[in-house]
């Protein structure tokens, strides 16, 4: 299994090159990026195999000062995370064809040339075997996804981009790198390891641990836990693809995943629990979740609304791994898979609506439903899984959210899960609604532009009765809103490998 390890490395930086190759030729270039992100997929499938059986394949690339090493290791954890960004690299490439296409978008080469390079960073990420190589591929993922925020080109994207990496880099520096090297002081490792590594080497009376673990929650930007959430909204001036990117394939994921990997096997979740090490940082995730559902209130853009959407739902798994419990754990681990489907099926849709009929806005959409109905369906099922409804993925993860919380005697907590499920209900059902039922908007007949606002470019030839998604991007969107339905019924391959995590 070491050569898929390091071959999940490998093949989204062959498929780089491929891209590069191919330039010229739009159709061998995307053929080429679906075919690279195909075999990635299968080379993830292999290793999910080895460690379902119970094995645990490592390989050491590098040794740059001795006893810190850059090592992959694939555990059940990080196998999740690489099915997900693996499988959504495919279909993401199926979209992006039809929307790129659609929208003529400039750059289409470079596009791609970075995405493939963030899906390389995404599997260091995910197979990171210690703290410092989570740290570097953490970094790089940062500079891979720069160039696909600023795409546009426009001064508006390149500011976002300096907000972009202003935040992501101070949040790293300042406190992720400091915790990673306070660590590193007190327990002359770091590596990660079942039941964590702090447990007997961290003077527990002293509150370091509250602290630390802290530096690590802030440190790590891109989870996007308040007050260090304004890279993401200043994002989505890039183009829907990318948005979706963030949101369910890479970055936020990323981050996420690091709260969660460096809760378990770092701290150790019974060494928190015991500690009560992280009831401060639960409720600065709930209050992440409840500001984040107010704020998407409040905003007219699809893409925005999103956006906020996906600030609030985030802390759902910052939240579960504060939970420091078994349900907890699980629970947070399946959102991220649950999350992951649900989001980018509404970013999708986002993006067939702004291609098909240059609309950005939510007040824009009245009637739009019924001329662009699949697109809508989508959209439906789609936030049926943010709120966490059956029959959709997203009820598992916070079914088992609610259990941990119960577990952990904060009935404070399962009261925010039901108040913020309450409160996407009310700002994503507006969309499919107001899309089947509404009175049909009047807009004129000119580009309306991205949702972030960046120009828009040609796809709709301007009469009313021509509301169609492209068909690579439709096809996208049919495939991962029957995932959120298939997720409901057959959650298993998620749940066994989280239960392995937890030790069930």
């Amino acid at each position: 299994m070491t050569t898929e390890l390091i071959l999940s490395l490998v093949l989204p930086v062959v498929g780089a090159a491929l891209i590069l190759l191919l330039r010229g030729n739009p159709n061998a270039r995307e053929a080429a990026s679906l075919v690279t992100a195909g075999a990635l997929f299968a080379v993830v499938l292999r290793i999910h195999g080895a460690v379902r059986s119970g094995a645990i394949p490592e390989v050491v690339l590098a040794e740059p000062i001795p006893g810190i090493s850059i090592a992959l290791e694939a555990e059940p954890l990080g196998v999740l995370f690489a099915l997900i960004a693996s499988f959504l690299w495919i279909v993401t490439t199926a979209y992006s064809i039809g929307y790129m296409r659609g929208h003529h978008e400039k750059n289409q080469t470079r596009f791609y040339l970075f995405f493939a390079f963030a899906i390389a960073s995404v599997m260091g990420v995910a197979f990171a075997g210690n703290l410092f190589t989570l740290f570097v591929f953490y970094e790089v993922l940062s500079l891979t996804t720069f160039p696909l925020v600023t795409h546009a080109g426009t001064e508006k994207a390149k500011r976002a981009g300096r907000v972009y990496l202003g935040v992501l880099f101070s949040t790293s520096i300042v406190f992720q790198l400091l915790a990673i090297i306070w660590v590193y002081a007190m327990t002359g490792t770091l590596d990660f390891e079942p039941g964590g590594i702090l447990r007997g080497v961290v003077p527990v009376p002293d509150g370091v641990v509250p602290v630390l673990l802290g530096l690590f929650v802030f440190g790590i930007g891109k989870a996007a836990v308040m007050p260090f959430h304004r890279w993401l909204p200043a994002a989505m001036v890039a183009p829907t693809p990318v948005s979706a990117l963030l949101h369910a394939v890479a970055v936020v994921k990323a981050g996420v995943f690091a709260v969660l990997k460096i809760t378990v096997y770092v701290f150790g979740i019974d060494f928190v629990s015991e500690l009560g090490a992280s009831t401060w940082l639960m409720w600065i995730a709930a209050a992440t979740i409840i500001l984040g559902s107010l704020v998407a209130f409040t905003k007219d853009n699809l893409k925005a609304r999103l956006a906020y959407s996906t600030v609030s739902q985030l802390s759902y798994v910052v939240l579960g791994a504060m939970l420091a419990n078994s349900w907890g754990v699980i629970g947070s681990g399946m959102h991220i898979a649950m999350h992951a489907f649900g989001k980018i099926t509404l970013f999708f849709c986002a993006g067939a609506i702004m291609v098909a009929a240059h609309r950005s806005e939510v007040s824009q959409l009245g009637g739009l439903g019924r001329k662009m109905p699949v697109t809508f369906a989508a959209f439906f099922i789609g936030t049926l899984s943010i709120v966490g409804l059956p029959p959709t993925g997203g009820s598992w993860s916070k079914w088992f959210l609610g259990l941990g919380s119960l577990e952990a005697g904060q009935v404070g907590l399962m009261v925010v899960l039901m108040v913020s499920s309450l409160l996407s209900l009310a700002y994503l059902m507006e969309i499919p609604l107001k899309g089947f039922f509404g009175k049909d908007a009047e807009v004129a007949d000119h580009h309306h532009g991205d949702s972030a606002g960046h120009e828009g470019h040609g796809g709709h030839d301007g009469h009313e009765d021509h509301y169609r998604a492209p068909p690579w991007s439709l096809a996208a969107i049919v495939t991962t809103a029957a995932a959120c339905l298939a997720l409901f019924v057959y959650p298993e391959p998620f749940y066994r490998l989280m239960a392995m995590v937890v030790g069930q």
